[in-house]
């Protein structure tokens, strides 16, 4: 078994400086003018947002699959993205787009709405069933409301901002969308992390989970909270970025002894390396206008999908 984490580390160090010189204009710190500036009012920030971002959906992912115990688990399940999105297009309809702070504190403000529904429909029987079906409840709920927001746009503009903010992107980001985004995120993997011993004790199943002491409402609190700030912060800062958490637990597994509890750190630095290729690949590629980055993430993990599922039923075969 190989210690994913000191690999990932190394990758992370060699990716770092070469996405702070990719662009469609390459830049040679030695001779391009005002290097300083554009590295660290420009690149810098937008780098570290990735990894930022990245790191909090590969940890939500990987306490996902661990509590849900399928590996085709998502963070969007909880609703919690969607309802982040809501709050955010909210924001958009009413015109907020030009205050740097209106639709990121929005967005948090759905994302934490979708929290606390979650925890009051599911809270009482702490079990696995209800709680996804709540879930699936809450994002298809958020869903319709934002698609109702975009077909009752008052201007062609708000419903141009809306959808091109629902597509995900960290162009244009700064230093202040960091400072929003890092702390939450932070907070976030680490009551992830404090609920992989519980998350190891359920892969024994439910009533055997119970046995061993685990308290199956402070598990689902554990998880509303963590994967609340991790997707709640990214959503409000990026907009909707998918897949992420569905792709990097695949992907480091092999290299851990598969207990939940070691793959979530794994997972979230799997998840920042990811983000932050895709983001290098975003600004490269010779298109007319930047590819965004949900696009180029969903064009990768849609294909990753349909291979689990293949793999999985020719394992039912």
């Amino acid at each position: 078994m190989t210690r994913p984490v000191p690999l990932l580390l190394v990758a992370l160090a060699l990716a770092v400086p070469l996405s702070l010189l990719a662009g469609r204009v390459w830049l040679d710190p030695a001779s391009t003018p005002n290097a300083a500036i554009i590295l660290g009012e420009l690149r810098l920030p937008r780098a570290l947002l990735a990894l930022v971002i990245g790191g909090g959906l590969g940890a939500a992912g990987a306490a996902m699959q661990g509590y849900l115990r399928n590996p085709l688990a998502d963070p969007g399940l909880f609703g919690v993205a969607p309802g982040a999105a809501l709050g955010a297009v909210v924001a958009l309809w009413f015109g907020f787009a030009a205050s740097p702070v209106m639709v990121p504190l929005l967005a948090l403000a759905g994302a934490g709405g979708a929290m606390a529904l979650l925890g009051l429909i599911a809270g009482r029987t702490a079990g696995v069933a209800p709680f996804t079906l709540a879930g699936v409840m809450i994002a298809g709920l958020a869903g319709a409301l934002t698609s109702l927001a975009i077909s009752l746009a008052p201007n062609a503009f708000a419903m141009s901002e809306i959808v091109t903010w629902l597509m995900g992107a960290l162009t244009d980001r700064g230093w202040p969308d960091i400072w929003l985004a890092a702390p939450l995120t932070l907070v976030g993997i680490v009551l992830l992390r404090l609920a992989g011993p519980a998350l190891d004790a359920l892969t024994l199943g439910e009533t055997a989970a119970r046995s061993l002491g685990v308290n199956p409402a402070r598990l689902q609190w554990l998880l509303i909270a963590g994967v609340g700030l991790t997707i709640g912060s990214g959503v409000a800062v990026a907009g909707v970025i998918g897949f992420v958490g569905l792709i990097v637990p695949h992907l480091v597994r092999p290299l851990t002894d598969r207990r939940p509890s070691s793959l979530i750190v794994p997972s979230a630095l799997a998840g920042a390396l990811l983000v932050l290729i895709a983001d290098v690949v975003c600004r490269i590629l010779p298109l007319v206008t930047e590819l965004r980055l949900g696009i180029a993430l969903s064009l990768i993990g849609a294909p990753f999908f349909l291979h689990l599922l293949l793999k999985m039923r020719r394992g039912l075969a």
